[in-house]
């Protein structure tokens, strides 16, 4: 497991500082750490925006077609001028989530990760990982908080939704304290669902040691990135 947050690259059960992106010498040096093999990354939420579009019921006929449109709606909407690689999943009928990156850099990953004999098996944002492993255990529609604090405890990251699949995303690049976060953030969000008839019950958060109290019952998950995970 590798895993990129904004000042820390956790690799094998071991933690080391970053600026921002990590450098490929500092990559290089966390790759050649773990034993050689595939690897599983989990890259920040910033660094693979994430967009939920819903309510397309025609696509464009043919894979690269549709791969096009995808690619255009995701820089368009993101309002991002570098070329991005786009990964889109279909959650339900007409619903698909994109989650994408500039392809420079994700190509530059793939690369070095393969040089040093670690490739890479598969790239997550860390809120997808996050709710990839809760998925099997939840029961009624609920929120989740993908959060990446700062050295002041201010906090980048993702609010996602669902109900019986994924409903909403929103993501934040802005910083904010966490009672910020639910005054600004959680609550609008509540109150739209709510109105929507798709109320949650539960809020999950990850990335905090404690949160404020808020309308929904709270649940901080671990704080923590396994050495290890099934691919």
């Amino acid at each position: 497991m590798v895993c990129l947050e904004p000042h820390r690259v956790h690799a094998g059960g071991r933690t080391k500082p970053a600026e921002g992106l990590p450098s490929e010498d500092l990559l290089a040096q966390v790759l050649s750490d773990l034993p050689k093999g595939p690897t599983k990354w989990i890259v920040d939420d910033l660094s693979a925006p994430a967009l939920l579009l819903k309510d397309f019921v025609e696509l464009p006929a043919g894979t690269e077609a549709k791969d096009a449109f995808f690619r255009w709606r995701y820089a368009h909407h993101l309002a991002l001028d570098a070329p991005q690689s786009v990964q889109a999943l279909e959650v339900e009928e007409a619903s698909w989530l994109l989650v994408g990156m500039p392809e420079l850099l994700r190509e530059s990953w793939l690369q070095l990760a393969l040089r040093l004999g670690r490739p890479i098996h598969s790239l997550l944002p860390r809120w997808l990982w996050i709710y990839n492993r809760l998925a099997p255990s939840l029961q009624a529609p609920g929120l989740l908080l993908s959060l990446a604090p700062d050295r002041d405890g201010n906090c980048t990251g993702t609010l996602a939704a669902w109900g019986r699949t994924l409903t909403l995303l929103r993501q934040w690049g802005d910083p904010a304290a966490p009672g910020t976060w639910m005054e600004e953030r959680v609550a609008p969000t509540i109150a739209f669902l709510q109105r929507e008839d798709r109320a949650p019950k539960e809020l999950f958060v990850w990335g905090a040691r404690d949160w404020p109290e808020g309308p929904l019952a709270t649940r901080i998950l671990p704080f923590e990135i396994p050495a290890q995970e099934a691919l």
